[in-house]
């Protein structure tokens, strides 16, 4: 019988007791095998380092964590394959908050790059080290390109296009008609 991947624990799982974790500061990082493992949901070489540090306090039933998450990971170049070093370090702002809880009905809900990433939780659990590995995720560039970059697309004939824009590439795979 196999487990359904629903009910896996995610690769860098930090599960914190919303009851225990008003004025918490902790650090947490990532071991060989979850490192490992990110790597591979991720599509990245290898993750060197995962680490956060974060201060946890409580507002009624909901639990805001803030901190600095750090990692180092090798990704592949975009556009040539080239192993890249990849030095990530990204302010976290959360809040976890009991599944299914409404918004005030007057509230007005207004989003800028400053607001914190509400995340909804069940039970008495709140799982910050997968919040981190979505951190992590979302501060991957998946179209980072290294410095043999641009020799790749000599090679490929991508770049002597008269347009540069995002057509060009499409341009020069056009094969002319007789």
């Amino acid at each position: 019988m196999t487990t359904p991947e629903f009910s896996r624990l995610p690769e860098f799982s930090r599960l914190i007791d919303v009851r225990q974790c008003e004025g918490k500061h902790a650090l947490l990082e990532a071991n060989e095998g979850e490192r490992h493992a990110l790597a591979r949901r991720f599509d990245l070489v290898r993750v060197d380092r995962l680490e956060a540090e974060v201060d946890l306090t409580r507002d009624g039933t909901s639990v805001h964590v803030n901190g600095m998450m750090r990692a180092s990971f090798v990704q592949p170049c975009a556009v040539s394959g080239e192993d890249m070093p990849i030095e990530a370090n990204e302010p976290l702002a959360f809040r976890f908050v009991p599944a299914g809880t409404p918004a005030a009905p007057d509230e007005e809900i207004e989003l800028d790059a400053d607001a914190c990433d509400e995340i909804e939780f069940t039970g008495t659990d709140i799982d910050l080290g997968e919040a981190i590995a979505q951190s992590l995720g979302l501060a991957i560039d998946p179209y980072a390109t290294g410095p043999q970059a641009e020799a790749a697309r000599r090679r490929a004939g991508l770049s002597d296009q008269a347009a540069s824009g995002p057509f060009a590439a499409l341009a020069a795979l056009k094969t002319p008609t007789k």
